[in-house]
Formats: C-alpha cells, structure tokens, sequence
C-alpha cells in the first residue's frame, strides 16, 4: 500500500516486484517525502524481511533515500535460531548477490532515483551480503555493514569502489573484535581502500530495536547518524 509523498511528511511505501536472476523477485520500496533522493540498497538478517527490516527502509527514506529492501528468501520470514540459519544456509552466496544485482537494476531504472550509484546497507548476514555484493558490484558506492557475517571465505576486493563504514559490538561473540583487523588489512591491501570500523559498547544485533535483549539504543544512535550522514556524502 502507497502513500503520497510529502502529505504527510512521512515517506511513500509499497511492496514491488521486479526480474532479479532470472526470475522474479520481490521486495519492500520507500520514497522520501520529497519523492526523489539517492538510491540505497537495504539487506535483510538472516530472519528475513522482517517488520524491523522494513521500519529501518522507512527510515532510510525519511532522512531522503529511494529506499529499497529486496526479499532474499521469497517471502519467508525465521521464527527462531535454528530455522534462520537453515535458511541462510539454504541461500548461496553467489545467489543472493546475483539476486542483489537485479535489485540495484531496478533500483537505478527507478526515476526517482537521483544517484548513479547506490548506498549497501545490512544487518547480520546482510551485512556480510554488503561486503560480497560491494566486492562484486562497481554500483555500489557506499558499503555499510552491520555486525556483517561473512559466509565461507571473504570475497576478492580488487574490484571494490565503494567506501565501506562498518558497526560493530565490542561484545558480540560472532565476530571477534580481533578479526576485524585482519579484515581491514585484507581490503585495503587488495583495493587501496581503508575500511572505517567502528567498534560500540554492545553486543549482536545492537541496532534491531525488535529484539530488547540485544538491542543498545546509544550505540544504536551513533551508528544511525553515522551511516546517514556517510550515505550523503558518498551518494549526494
């Protein structure tokens, strides 16, 4: 379901479809109120599109993005650990970044959209997508992964263009801290490029404010603003 853009002061939402590898694909698009605005990518936890992944596109398009979160598990949604990670299992690496390809295709077809690149943004294993699909994708100008997991080995960074700033908790025990180092070094000796990582107070899944038990709001904050004002400056 639409709304008008700028009514209300609230951004225009809507589920869409598009062709995406070969088959069609589905997906959850906002417009800023103004109806026009740099495109950003936004890749779901390994839950699925979930209530909280949508809220964070709405967001996105209240601060003046196209924001467009595509569905990589063909309307499934997780309902506990186990089943999440059946599912992102079931989701090879090569499949949901060509699946993510079709999603900036259309995403930059959109005449709303007013960057020529666009803005990667993910959470969990979305965050490790952000890292796969910038690697891949010269679109992709700005890379933002949250407490990004990457399945199997890193990608090959030689091909990247895209800035990358990267949110991660000090105490999440899926991504060791220590590794982070040995991350950043890896991309900047095989792209030139010097990640930004960012290290807070918390824990995995700081940012989903869904989940109480892990959610951090200060460090939450800062990471919002952070990735805001990145996004501007690298997509205008």
């Amino acid at each position: 379901m639409s709304e008008t853009p700028g009514s209300t002061g609230a951004p225009a939402h809507q589920n869409v479809t598009f062709p995406s590898a070969g088959t069609t694909a589905h997906g959850y698009l906002a417009l800023p109120p103004s109806g026009r605005g740099p495109g950003v990518i936004v890749i779901q936890e390994w839950w699925g599109l979930t209530d909280h992944i949508a809220d964070v596109t709405d967001r996105l398009a209240k601060e003046g993005f196209v924001a467009l979160a595509p569905d990589l598990y063909g309307g499934n949604v997780a309902h506990d650990g186990a089943e999440a990670l059946r599912m992102m299992r079931d989701l090879p690496v090569p499949r949901g970044v060509e699946l993510l390809s079709g999603a900036v295709d259309h995403l930059l077809a959109l005449l709303e959209v007013t960057s020529a690149k666009v803005g990667s943004v993910g959470f969990c294993m979305g965050g490790g997508f952000v890292l796969h699909q910038a690697a891949t994708d010269p679109r992709v100008g700005a890379a933002v992964p949250f407490y990004g997991v990457l399945q199997g080995e890193a990608p090959d960074f030689s091909g990247l263009g895209a800035q990358i700033l990267g949110h991660y908790g000090e105490r999440d025990t899926s991504i060791p801290v220590d590794s982070l180092a040995a991350l950043a070094d890896t991309i900047r000796e095989q792209s030139g490029i010097t990640p930004d990582f960012r290290v807070y107070p918390a824990g995995h899944a700081f940012f989903n404010d869904g989940r109480p038990e892990a959610h951090d709001p200060e460090s939450s904050a800062l990471a919002w603003r952070a990735t805001v004002d990145f996004l501007h400056a690298r997509l205008g």
